[in-house]
């Protein structure tokens, strides 16, 4: 029987390589700097009610079936609002992501709504929250809104913008972003009425 001690170290050689790399990776991930992303003191006005605007349009998407946006839309928006260090990521949350007064809720401070019930970015259960509308838009543009943009080549110099780390997770990084979400109503099809014969006519109806 020949002697299997090549392979052992052959093994062990693989594993603490393997080691070596994944804690340099974790390394170089808690050292990553972001950037801070102000919007401009003399854009806050218009701003400010160009956000109003969407966000009448935001319910208007909501409609009267109380449509949601999707999973995977949903997932990037948290991410672009909450981070993902809660799920061992290195993405801080937003820095406009102002505690609401109620405890446990949360909601932007960047595009001027304020704190209420109906701008809470997450609610609890099958409440229906901001993060849920299918067309809603970010002040910052970030990934998962209605007028999200690409990040700009300067956005991947560091210290780097959230967009652009958020823009190079892999699908699975984002599918373990947790979410609350509910089916919305089956929408019940009104039946075709065919209309009355007009009087002393002999016409067909017309469809």
């Amino acid at each position: 029987m020949g002697c299997n001690c090549r392979n052992k170290n052959i093994d062990q050689s693989s594993s603490e390589t393997k080691e070596q790399s994944e804690t340099t990776k974790e390394t170089e991930e808690k050292s990553i700097e972001f950037r801070k992303e102000e919007i401009k003191k003399e854009n806050i006005i218009k701003e400010k009610l160009t956000m109003m605007q969407t966000f009448a349009s935001a319910i208007t998407s909501r409609g009267f079936n109380n449509e949601k946006v999707t999973v995977p839309m949903k997932q990037l928006r948290v991410l672009s609002c909450f981070g993902n260090r809660q799920q061992g990521g290195v993405l801080p949350p937003c820095e406009h992501l102002k505690e609401s007064s109620t405890p446990g809720k949360f909601y932007c401070g960047g595009c001027g709504c304020g704190d209420r019930k109906a701008t809470w970015l997450v609610s609890e259960g099958d409440e229906y929250s901001k993060l849920d509308y299918p067309r809603l838009a970010c002040p910052l543009q970030m990934p998962g809104f209605s007028n999200y943009e690409k990040s700009k080549p300067d956005e991947s110099e560091i210290p780097i913008t959230r967009r652009f780390y958020i823009e190079q997770l892999s699908y699975n990084d984002v599918q373990k972003v947790p979410v609350k979400t509910h089916d919305p109503p089956i929408k019940q099809s009104i039946p075709q009425q065919t209309p009355p014969l007009p009087t002393n006519s002999t016409e067909e109806p017309k469809l």
